[in-house]
């Protein structure tokens, strides 16, 4: 499953990421995890470790992570801390602490625990692409974009599309749109069915008055996701763009009905279509 850092769902364990296709708040990144988690096979495992550092440790990270899944964030960071002492070679461990610390806006012991993380496995992507989410949150962008490159560029990292996509993201977060672009539309070949890539690039090229363009990438995203508002409020201004009154007022709507108290109904309440 995926998570946005942003107001979004928990993270399931076994994929700390985006949950675009739940919930679809496209204005925040995505950040990856591969340690799964059961409460059961926690405790069986936990049996069998007992005499094992290594596998005790991996134990303690696997009840961190299922903490941090329901938002119990002060016991997954004491779990996940246990872990690093048992196995201070636990590179998860760190990134994970790195992912609790930066939920709790603690971006000092954030930083560290994902530097400590990168120390022990440079080339981990998943470390790799959520340091550089991180990065960007913090506003260094620019330092960012070797963190995206170094995980996009693993071949066996899974899902090399999303650190592309957060490229793209941070890029466009300063502006740098040409760039963006470039990481956008290199996510969106990888990975033709991400409606992040889609919405991404519907986003810039209406910001960039490319209004046909924004209007092909909104068509392709209407049809691969549910609306939301979102892409309701993205449809409205594409359509506004193109003087497209049709359109506007059929999409302005059902923004209004099905979402009345969402940020984009206010916005479409101030006809704020340029912000």
């Amino acid at each position: 499953m995926e998570r946005r850092a942003a107001g979004c769902l928990r993270p399931q364990p076994a994929a700390l990421a985006l949950a675009l296709a739940a919930a679809l708040t496209l204005a925040a990144c995505k950040t990856t995890t591969t340690v799964t988690n059961s409460s059961d096979s926690s405790q069986t495992s936990g049996a069998k470790a007992e005499g094992d550092p290594h596998k005790r440790a991996a134990v303690r990270l696997q009840l961190a992570s299922g903490y941090y899944q329901k938002g119990q964030l002060d016991v997954a960071i004491k779990e996940a801390t246990e872990a690093t002492q048992i196995d201070p070679a636990l590179a998860p461990a760190f990134g994970l602490l790195g992912l609790i610390y930066m939920d709790l806006a603690q971006n000092p012991q954030a930083e560290d625990n994902f530097r400590r993380s990168l120390q022990i496995d440079p080339a981990d992507p998943e470390l790799n692409n959520n340091f550089g989410w991180f990065l960007c949150r913090t506003r260094r962008e620019h330092e960012a974009l070797p963190y995206f490159d170094r995980a996009a560029a693993n071949r066996m990292y899974a899902t090399p599309a999303m650190a592309l996509e957060n490229a793209g993201m941070c890029l466009k977060q300063v502006g740098d749109n040409d760039r963006a672009e470039k990481y956008l539309m290199r996510a969106f070949e990888l990975d033709a069915s991400s409606p992040i890539a889609k919405f991404q690039l519907a986003q810039l090229y209406l910001q960039t008055h490319r209004v046909e363009r924004a209007q092909f990438y909104y068509e392709l995203l209407s049809k691969s996701v549910d609306p939301n508002p979102q892409t309701l409020w993205l449809g409205t201004r594409i359509a506004h763009a193109k003087a497209d009154g049709r359109t506007q007022q059929r999409l302005a709507q059902e923004l209004r009905t099905r979402f009345p108290e969402s940020p984009e109904a206010g916005l479409l309440k101030r006809e704020a279509f340029d912000e």
